[in-house]
């Protein structure tokens, strides 16, 4: 038997919500494969709610939650956003794209979903609603471990937010896997760079599906900031990326393999980048 709640209003939803027990159901790519041969028990549908679909700018970008991957490839996005824009487009197929949201790629709390690189390059923040309120996290805070976030009962993840300050330079995504797309990273890498009288003047890289969540690499972003654009390239190749993650061996990869991958991936991220 399953429970199904739409609700109109977040003030609602989160009154559903007190009850305990509900799933969050937004594009449903994660939770309709992951149920049997039917979808029981209690689900919350939070299609309807206002504002937790769309992408604004006011002091800052928000996203909403529920924003499809297809919406946000198609979205007019300064260059800073052209990895996020990148990764949408290779995350499963155009059904997923077109269903799938961003809030459950970060609820879904994988390893490898596609979309945490992109965000940890733009120093994003999640925006959490409560009945006692809304709390703002980092995003690497937000994300614990391999299908473990820091949402707390009767918590929901309504948008997620990036800074003006960081919605400078351009960013590229460069993700490994078995064929180009309808397949799950063996690796994936996402660098944003700003550029100012032809140096480095700001870096954020950040690597997925090589350790239990995405990491950033603040070794490599060290060695760029402050570098010729001429010289970027050979600081990157100085860095000791293995020795950042912690990859497992799986049915995609060996670790020893995902480490390789990642040292490649890193430098053509970069070059895409600056390109």
């Amino acid at each position: 038997m399953t429970d199904y709640a739409r609700p109109e209003t977040l003030s609602q939803a989160l009154q559903v919500m007190t009850g305990g027990g509900w799933r969050v159901l937004a594009g449903g790519t994660d939770l309709y494969p992951g149920a049997d041969t039917r979808l029981a028990g209690r689900v919350l549908d939070l299609s309807a709610l206002p504002g937790f679909s769309g992408i604004t700018h006011a002091g800052g970008l928000r996203i909403g939650a529920a924003t499809t991957w297809a919406a946000i490839a198609a979205a007019d996005l300064p260059p800073a956003l052209r990895a996020l824009q990148q990764a949408a487009v290779q995350i499963g197929g155009r059904q997923v794209q077109n269903a799938g949201t961003l809030g459950g790629n970060l609820c879904n709390a994988s390893p490898a979903a596609d979309g945490v690189p992109p965000l940890l390059a733009l120093g994003a923040e999640v925006e959490l609603a409560s009945p006692s309120g809304t709390r703002i996290l980092p995003l690497e805070d937000f994300l614990l471990g391999p299908r473990r976030t820091a949402l707390q009962a009767g918590e929901m993840l309504a948008a997620v937010t990036v800074r003006d300050s960081n919605l400078s330079g351009a960013s590229a995504f460069v993700k490994l896997g078995a064929r180009s797309h309808l397949v799950i990273s063996i690796a994936m890498v996402a660098a944003r760079l700003v550029v100012a009288a032809g140096r480095v003047t700001g870096a954020m890289v950040a690597v997925g599906a090589c350790s239990p969540v995405a990491v950033r690499l603040p070794q490599v972003e060290a060695a760029l900031v402050g570098a010729p654009v001429a010289e970027a390239m050979d600081r990157v190749q100085a860095v000791d990326v293995r020795a950042a993650l912690a990859p497992i061996d799986d049915v995609r990869a060996t670790a020893d393999y995902r480490r390789d991958a990642a040292v490649e991936l890193v430098r053509r991220a970069v070059r895409g980048a600056l390109a």
